[in-house]
């Protein structure tokens, strides 16, 4: 597979949603556009192709003012999925999750691995700015931006999109991963992607980046930043037939579920009915790839309940989702402490007293 690489905007492109661009787009484009500080800005978006808020951000901002201004520094626009975006899916059944499969993920290694290896390697040459990918949720969050390292220019980039901060290791092989090697990289999380909210707020988010001369090394004010952990993901066994209403033959979940997301839950919080004797529908897997399930979890003659206080992030009700991704993660909340912070091994110290061993 080649990519492609233009260095403007294809005619009308702006006009189209983005359940259109497969019609003027072969594949994942990178398209370089000019502007007044040399340093680019690299922006993801539609990598999953149910997750339009990044492209509708970055089509109002560039019809705006920069139709006829120039852009206050260079921009690196990635367009990924957009044969999934035709069908409004996160991807399709012959596509591997486009954000797994950028370097330092696992697994078998494929023609999109390399594709996304080269474009990695593309936008490495150019000394970008920043990265920014921008993702929509299926459940209710808040908005909140995500990092994979502690650092003074990532938690920057990131509180200026929200003080709600979460740093994860794992999955592997996703973007800003990738990209974080090289430069300051974040993840916007813009909460469900049919409201307009989420578009919004993106969009005065990269006009504000797009203006930055640079970014702090300095670790931001606690007052400015909540800073969570993710320590471990939540699937439903595969083998098992779920949903959210009462015909599920084996593990009815709560319906709603994702209301909790970012709220803690107390020990005994119901997450799921189970059927005909259910054993063991729920895993939690810790992102030390330790099973942590039993310490999370308990079930019950008919339910499925907490054992401990949690607090999810990214619960969803979309069974799609849950099989093809996860049900949720679970999070900690974490102090910055130490002379080392920013300088060295990430080792963010947790303030609950939950906090799984």
């Amino acid at each position: 597979m080649k990519l492609d690489i233009i260095d403007h905007l294809p005619e009308s492109l702006l006009e189209l949603p983005a359940t259109e661009l497969h019609r003027h787009l072969d594949g994942p484009t990178l398209i370089h556009l000019p502007g007044r500080k040399p340093a680019p800005l690299f922006v993801s978006v539609l990598q999953h192709g149910n997750e339009v808020s990044g492209w509708e951000a970055v089509r109002r901002l560039l019809k705006g003012r920069y139709s006829r201004d120039p852009l206050p520094r260079s921009l690196i626009l990635l367009i990924a999925n957009v044969r999934a975006a035709a069908r409004g899916q996160r991807r399709l059944a012959d596509q591997p999750d486009f954000n797994r499969c950028w370097p330092g993920g696992n697994g078998a290694k494929t023609i999109w691995h390399r594709l996304f290896s080269e474009i990695t390697e593309h936008v490495r040459q150019l000394k970008p700015f920043a990265s920014i990918d921008i993702h929509n949720n299926t459940g209710q969050n808040p908005h909140y931006a995500a990092v994979n390292r502690i650092e003074g220019q990532r938690l920057h980039l990131a509180s200026l999109f929200s003080r709600t901060v979460i740093y994860f290791t794992e999955p592997s092989g996703v973007q800003s991963m990738a990209f974080g090697e090289f430069c300051p990289a974040v993840t916007l999380e813009c909460g469900l992607s049919s409201r307009v909210d989420g578009t919004d707020h993106a969009m005065a988010y990269l006009e504000s980046v797009l203006n930055l001369d640079q970014l702090p090394d300095s670790i931001p004010a606690p007052e400015d930043l909540e800073l969570y952990q993710m320590f471990a993901t939540v699937t439903v066994d595969e083998d098992i037939d779920f949903g959210f209403s009462p015909d599920a033959s084996q593990l009815q979940l709560t319906p709603g579920l994702d209301r909790m997301n970012f709220s803690e839950m107390p020990p005994g919080t119901r997450l799921a009915t189970t059927v005909n004797g259910t054993v063991s529908p729920l895993k939690a897997l810790r992102h030390d790839g330790r099973d942590v399930t039993g310490q999370c979890f308990r079930q019950t003659s008919s339910e499925v309940v907490t054992t401990r206080p949690l607090m999810p992030a990214m619960l969803t009700t979309d069974i799609n989702i849950i099989r093809q991704d996860c049900l949720c993660y679970l999070m900690e909340r974490i102090t910055l402490s130490g002379p080392s912070v920013g300088t060295g091994p990430d080792q963010p110290q947790s303030e609950l007293p939950e906090t799984l061993p």
